[in-house]
């Protein structure tokens, strides 16, 4: 029986998502040490499928200001991988890289906004190389794009492309703490429903 959304999913195969999640955050903290020459820790993640709506609530609702980091699927494996960070972790992060946080009018200087596509770059490939690994499908990403904006216009973005496929998506949480970086992290994991049937078939899984 293929999947025809999200809801579809069976506890194993959510299993398998709970364990691709702790993979790439195990992954994305040990390259987050590295990049910040300082020993980052991760909480055990929480994997949930929820629907938009549900993720707004959970991060304070549609006003509450963040910063979003998409980057798109291709490969093997189409979809969408969106970062939502507390505004308290880019700036640790940018203290850490350059020596000074965000600025205070908003406006993400040049500079900046490559630095944290970079963070970008190593947590998304964190996640899409847990995936890889598991179920040997090649997967390609973009170039991030990044905003600092209200979680209800950053969330509008995905959820109008897949308004066609499910209102549901594969919602990680999990938090970073070292010495200078103590803030959650919240992964939005939205491949396509045949792509996620084809990572199931991969794993042996089906339904």
């Amino acid at each position: 029986m293929a999947l025809n959304n999200y809801d579809d999913l069976n506890d194993i195969q959510l299993d398998v998502l709970r364990e691709i999640g702790n993979i790439g955050a195990g992954n994305a903290a040990t390259a987050l040490s590295s990049m910040l020459t300082s020993q980052i820790n991760i909480a055990v993640p929480t994997v949930r499928i929820l629907d938009y709506e549900e993720v707004v609530e959970e991060l304070g609702g549609p006003e509450q200001m963040i910063v979003g980091l998409l980057l798109c699927l291709d490969g093997d494996v189409q979809g969408m991988i969106m970062f939502l960070l507390q505004q308290n972790f880019a700036d640790l992060t940018l203290q850490a890289l350059l020596g000074q946080g965000l600025p205070a009018s908003g406006e993400i200087d040049e500079m900046s906004y490559s630095a944290i596509q970079e963070v970008a770059n190593i947590m998304a490939a964190s996640y899409v190389n847990a995936i890889s690994a598991l179920t040997g499908l090649t997967i390609n990403l973009t170039v991030p794009s990044m905003c600092l904006d209200m979680l209800g216009a950053i969330l509008s973005v995905p959820a109008i492309h897949y308004a066609d496929i499910s209102d549901k998506i594969i919602f990680i949480s999990d938090a970073f703490d070292g010495e200078d970086l103590h803030a959650p992290n919240h992964v939005l994991l939205i491949p396509d429903v045949e792509s996620l049937q084809k990572m199931m078939t991969c794993l042996g899984i089906e339904l």
